[in-house]
């Protein structure tokens, strides 16, 4: 017992020097926020000179939800250092929840303070934007003239079709560069007037307006050299799908392998002859697609062949099986007249008619069927499986209502847990045929 007692005073001893820390790392981080509140309530202030009131809205809103947090920590520190605070693990969860505010509060601060550094460091940055932007729109503007001579030298060589995506790219460039030019004008005359958020608005346009224009025309150098590429590879993909075609002609013939054989033809068929405009992309998109289908056609045709085709013994395995359940669960029934529910007998009914569907299906005994059909075989083991499913649900249902019957007192039982009207008197001699399941 000695022992004992040495170890609780140790716990205490140990709870108290945690408390106490937990207690320190409490007040550090209740001055710590403290004082970043203030700092980034100074902050705001130079940012609303600097940039407007609109574009410091979030930080603003962000401070109203910080001091309502903060003022709740300073609560709960001062129900801690109260004279009577409470239970120590009341103390202990204030402290916690001191802590976790004021890490939420930093979190929230760091968030905000970032955004607004960087509109900041781009409003300051404006000067040298502007510039840039008027740079870049001349330099843009210069090379107008060469992307739509490469558009009229692509429209020489390719058909309508494949131009859809850049012919109008030198068009739409000017267009933007023209945007892009007037949003900088509109920049530094909001900028002198004295207001930074219209100004940073207009510069923002201008800066996308010229990204996208530098697309669009670095697309139409792109474009002609992924044609010249999607030619070249086009001419192979002929050579070698006319091989793959008279080596697909040696396969065994099937209708599916047939149908992608006319489809790969169809393709090859298409390609216009020398000095017509074409489009490459999507013959080669066209050849493409017709090769993987008739190759999928094969490869599933030479799977099937080589895969272990159910044979007229299995057949008769899978009839056997879906019989024995059948047979176990007509038993089960049979031998407990009266504790049947109907679902258990409408499991057992479904069954019966599938099973019964399955003889007339097979046209005779399985014994004697030889079946050299495989998709026959396999739609009649698929059947067969059924009718032992449905099988073995019924006997499921039934032994569900046979044991809710017999927990039941002498004088309480009446209709089976089912649903069905109980008709006659009740047998256990089938109890054995349903531990086999």
């Amino acid at each position: 017992m000695a022992g004992y007692g040495v170890r609780r005073r140790r716990s205490a001893h140990q709870l108290e020097v945690h408390d106490a820390e937990l207690a320190k790392r409490a007040g550090r981080a209740l001055v710590a926020a403290d004082e970043r509140m203030r700092a980034t309530t100074d902050e705001l202030g130079f940012a609303e000179a600097e940039l407007g009131a609109a574009a410091t809205k979030q930080l603003s809103e962000a401070l109203v939800a910080v001091r309502t947090h903060l003022s709740d920590a300073f609560r709960l520190n001062r129900l801690n250092h109260e004279a009577i605070p409470g239970p120590a693990d009341e103390v202990r969860a204030r402290y916690v929840r001191i802590v976790q505010l004021c890490e939420w509060v930093d979190d929230v601060l760091d968030e905000q303070t970032s955004a607004l550094t960087d509109r900041i460091r781009q409003a300051r940055r404006a000067p040298e934007i502007i510039a840039g932007v008027r740079a870049d729109s001349e330099r843009l503007l210069a090379h107008l003239p060469h992307a739509r001579e490469t558009i009229e030298r692509l429209a020489v060589r390719y058909a309508r079709e494949a131009l859809v995506h850049v012919e109008a790219n030198a068009a739409e460039a000017e267009q933007l560069l023209g945007f892009a030019l007037h949003s900088v004008g509109v920049a530094e005359r909001r900028r002198a007037a004295g207001h930074p958020e219209q100004a940073s608005v207009a510069l923002e346009a201008s800066a996308q307006s010229v990204r996208r224009a530098a697309t669009l025309l670095d697309s139409v150098e792109t474009f002609e050299v992924e044609a010249l590429r999607a030619e070249s590879t086009l001419a192979t993909l002929v050579e070698e799908s006319r091989r793959h075609l008279a080596a697909a002609l040696e396969e065994p013939r099937s209708r599916r392998i047939a149908d992608t054989i006319g489809e790969l033809r169809a393709a090859l068929a298409a390609l216009p002859p020398a000095g017509v405009n074409t489009d490459p992309f999507a013959h080669l998109s066209r050849l493409r697609e017709a090769r993987a289908v008739l190759d999928a056609a094969i490869t599933a045709a030479r799977e099937r062949a080589t895969d272990l085709i159910p044979l007229v013994s299995h057949v008769n395995l899978a009839i056997k099986d879906a019989d024995r359940h059948l047979d176990v669960a007509r038993d089960a029934i049979a031998g407990h007249p009266g504790w049947i529910g109907p679902e258990a007998l409408t499991r057992l009914a479904e069954s019966e008619r599938l099973r019964s569907g399955l003889g007339h299906s097979l046209g005779g005994s399985a014994a004697t069927i030889t079946m050299p059909d495989q998709d026959h075989r396999e739609q009649v083991i698929a059947m067969a499986r059924r009718v032992a499913s449905l099988a073995s649900e019924s006997l499921h249902l039934a032994r569900r209502d046979i044991d809710a019957f017999r927990s039941q007192g002498p004088g309480q039982r009446g209709a089976p847990a089912g649903g069905g009207a109980r008709w006659g008197g009740g047998s256990d001699v089938m109890g054995g045929i349903l531990g086999q399941r």
